[in-house]
């Protein structure tokens, strides 16, 4: 599992790297204010469809159904092609419902911009960008079914195409004089084309020809449809959860930018980690438990658990003790101010408080989604709904626009108490090994150890480093330093060793 984990966690850190630049480019060229924000609320929309529809409702259910059919030998190529054709129906009637309705869907999640020249910016640029979910959301499919018969690598490293697109897109603008706003919004859906073409290759390759049957409503989409529509609702409520946060922070011209900027700065290591363990657990858990063999299937969930912690951990200290100069060697250039840049880490202490708890959903819902259980999550996921809504906007008038970012904190530690109550119904091959839970405590040692290296260092010369340029420098001296501190402390606790990472590597 290990090694799976590490390749698809290799291509996500490549796609989250390429991504950081590609935001660097984005403040440098644009700056924090109206037309930035009006660009991410209008990107926001086919991301939040794209969870709706591929990532949310047809992977959930798509993966652990696909998966044992494969397991079975149960003509699994017919079923990914029915699903694919119905897929790529229900994207077509909604691109062109967008397309009609798009001033209808900026409103409803951007009010703030009303009487504000970004709300006909945000419609332009969500029209063009829009049908990006087509393409994704299938391409996303193709990813499942790859993942499914243990083909990694390329799924993972197709979402690079897009950093790598709208970069060179980015770059031309600067280089040629041209606006920066008008290339990137054209470069979203030629990544989006080229994505889809990669994965589709590759699975030709790997056995896996499929294509876009005509939609029937047979039984076999009938049970997917079944599945799949609360796992579509519980992605959905995440959304819910962003838009609420949109919604309030659309109040501050810039607010909306500042948050954007430190989601891309926690969402690195969740999507190096969390998002790469619950690709690999999924699948692995379904063949597991479709052969009966929970022995496997706990110690598949220990792995994950591990692994997670071992890196979430000094993440989360990382990101609470030493956000500015973090943000600084990201931000502090071209268009952006001192103050955007302050706010930028301000926001990312206060959502690395919650990176555990992202990435332990991440964990989590595969024990559910393994055994084409997605209500329980849907479920729960609406509590956390309510709670996100009622701390963001309750907390707006004190707080104002950090207010969203609390909340998201908040309502994500919610939701993974309620899924590790509901998860106990499973036996135990739903716990955690003690001797991994052991190992976690002693990588949470280690990591506030690391914290308190960083926080001696940032206390003693972070005065020495104040602008965009030495802030970098301070970046690149603390990282290693941080990391170099907590491979130190985790020996020392007997956390691990490399010498077991090396044995995991070699393990299919």
């Amino acid at each position: 599992m290990l090694r799976n984990v590490m390749t698809v966690g290799f291509w996500t850190l490549m796609s989250r790297v390429l991504g950081m630049l590609r935001e660097v480019m984005l403040y440098a060229l644009i700056g924090a204010g109206p037309v930035l924000d009006a660009f991410i609320a209008a990107f926001r929309l086919p991301n939040m469809f794209r969870r709706f529809t591929a990532e949310g409702a047809f992977n959930a259910a798509f993966v652990p159904m696909f998966s044992k059919r494969v397991e079975a030998d149960d003509n699994p190529i017919g079923f990914a092609n029915q699903a694919m054709g119905s897929l790529g129906f229900v994207l077509l009637i909604l691109t062109a419902l967008a397309m009609i309705f798009m001033p209808l869907f900026i409103w409803a999640t951007a009010s703030g911009f009303s009487d504000d020249p970004r709300f006909d910016l945000s419609v332009d640029y969500a029209r063009v960008m829009f049908p990006y979910i087509l393409f994704i959301s299938l391409a996303a499919l193709i990813s499942g079914a790859l993942n499914s018969i243990g083909k990694f690598a390329v799924a993972a490293a197709a979402p690079v195409l897009l950093n790598i697109i709208i970069i060179a897109a980015l770059g031309t603008s600067w280089m040629i004089g041209g606006s920066a706003i008008t290339f990137l919004i054209w470069s979203v859906p030629a990544a989006g084309i080229l994505q889809l073409g990669l994965v589709w290759h590759h699975a030709r390759q790997n056995g896996l020809n499929l294509t876009l049957a005509r939609p029937r409503f047979s039984p076999e989409m009938k049970h997917l449809l079944i599945v799949a529509t609360p796992a579509a609702l519980a992605n959905g409520v995440v959304q819910i959860n962003l838009l609420v946060g949109q919604l309030v922070s659309s109040q501050q011209v810039g607010a909306i930018s500042w948050l954007y900027g430190a989601d891309r700065l926690y969402q690195l290591p969740l999507g190096v980690v969390g998002i790469a363990v619950g690709i690999v657990l999924l699948p692995e858990l379904s063949r597991h438990l479709k052969s009966g063999d929970e022995g496997a299937a706990k110690e598949a969930l220990s792995n994950g658990a591990f692994f997670t912690a071992a890196l979430s951990f000094p993440a989360t200290v990382a990101l609470f003790v030493i956000p500015l100069p973090l943000a600084a060697a990201l931000y502090g250039y071209g268009q952006n101010t001192i103050a955007d840049v302050q706010a930028i880490a301000l926001a990312t202490a206060i959502y690395a408080l919650g990176l555990p708890a992202f990435m332990l959903q991440k964990l989590q819902q595969p024990l559910f989604f393994a055994r084409e259980d997605t209500k329980t999550p849907f479920r729960w996921a609406v509590v956390s709904m309510v709670i996100n809504a009622i701390v963001a906007i309750g907390l707006w008038p004190a707080l104002g626009w950090l207010s969203p970012a609390i909340a998201t904190v908040i309502s994500s530690w919610a939701m993974v108490g309620l899924l590790h109550i509901s998860s106990r119904a499973f036996g135990d091959v739903a716990r955690v090994k003690s001797e991994t839970i052991s190992k976690i405590g002693r990588v949470a040692i280690a990591s506030i150890a690391m914290g308190v290296v960083l926080g001696v260092a940032q206390f003693s010369a972070g005065g020495y480093f104040t602008h965009g340029v030495t802030q970098f420098i301070w970046a690149l001296i603390l990282v290693p330093l941080g990391a170099t501190a907590y491979i130190m402390f985790a020996r020392l606790c007997g956390a691990f060793h490399v010498s077991e990472i090396r044995r995991a590597m070699r393990r299919k």
